[in-house]
């Protein structure tokens, strides 16, 4: 087994999107080898509602998914094909946007006017680039939970973790989307496969990830008693990119930690990015520009 090195460790920053909805960008419109086959995640938590209310207006999609995962709120939702819908507090919906979908994502706070998920973007392979568009909208009740001896807590949206498959499924990028809770003081080693690109976001606690690549003068102690491993401290808004291995060791501190683990197969194509649309190549891009103006995107 193999502790994975920790390529990156960076704080989410402030962004506009939308309408003017204030939120927290982990990664997204920049290098996406690290990430791959991964684009972008968004951290849309806010208790004002003024930040978050103007919301996602109607907007184009081509080439990707976007999975949006609620934790605190609701997002009202509809498209161009005619769907309507509202996600609440755990629920999840995985969107392809194939060949290309218009559509408008308006959050709404709970009683206490908090707004709380996240939205990562997952890229098409070339030849699913096209495909029809659908929707997998899946609720709370429908994405299993594993508690571990120790207390440790895992909800699985997608991929097979700890024995259990999440509920989202026919993706092509093969993806791990693993919600994870460690208890205060707590240590534990999670599953990554070694082909995958992984990383995680913290969201809730502190804690420090190991990391087995050289010490950068940060504490060192022995993981398993014979090797010593640098780690890593990681906090609210934390992202930590992995390098390859097989697992994965989290130490929790006095409040635990709650982060996102998320993983998949790289594709290894070439990225041609033009906001929300993403193709391979820049004709392509030009090509969806084309019809968003001429009024043929949806035909």
């Amino acid at each position: 087994m193999s502790i994975r090195s920790i390529k990156s460790l960076s704080q989410s920053t402030p962004a506009r999107e939308g309408a003017g909805v204030l939120l927290r960008r982990a990664f997204g419109f920049g290098t996406t080898d690290v990430f791959d086959p991964f684009l972008l995640l968004d951290d849309f938590r806010n208790e004002r509602p003024a930040d978050y209310q103007a919301g996602f207006p109607w907007h184009p999609h081509r080439g990707i998914e976007t999975i949006t995962y609620v934790l605190a709120g609701t997002v009202e939702h509809k498209d161009s094909l005619g769907n309507t819908g509202a996600l609440g507090a755990g629920d999840i919906q995985w969107m392809t946007a194939g060949r290309g979908i218009v559509h408008q994502e308006m959050p709404q706070g709970d009683a206490a006017g908090r707004m709380h998920g996240f939205q990562l973007w997952a890229n098409l392979p070339a030849s699913l680039k096209m495909t029809a568009p659908r929707y997998q909208d899946v609720q709370s009740a429908e994405v299993p939970e594993v508690t571990d001896d120790d207390g440790t807590r895992a909800r699985i949206l997608c991929g097979t973790f700890w024995g259990k498959t999440g509920p989202v499924d026919g993706i092509a990028a093969d993806p791990s989307y693993v919600d994870v809770w460690v208890p205060p003081g707590r240590r534990k080693v999670l599953p990554v496969e070694t082909t995958r690109n992984a990383f995680a976001y913290v969201f809730e606690g502190t804690g420090r990830f190991a990391n087995a690549s050289e010490p950068r003068g940060v504490l060192t102690e022995s993981v398993d008693g014979t090797e010593t491993t640098t780690w890593e401290p990681a906090g609210n808004r934390s992202l930590v990119v992995f390098d390859r291995g097989d697992e994965v060791v989290v130490q929790a501190g006095e409040e635990g930690i709650r982060f996102l683990l998320v993983s998949g197969k790289p594709l290894g194509e070439p990225v041609a990015w033009h906001g929300p649309i993403v193709m391979n190549t820049r004709s392509e891009i030009e090509q969806a520009l084309m019809e968003l103006r001429n009024g043929t995107f949806l035909g």
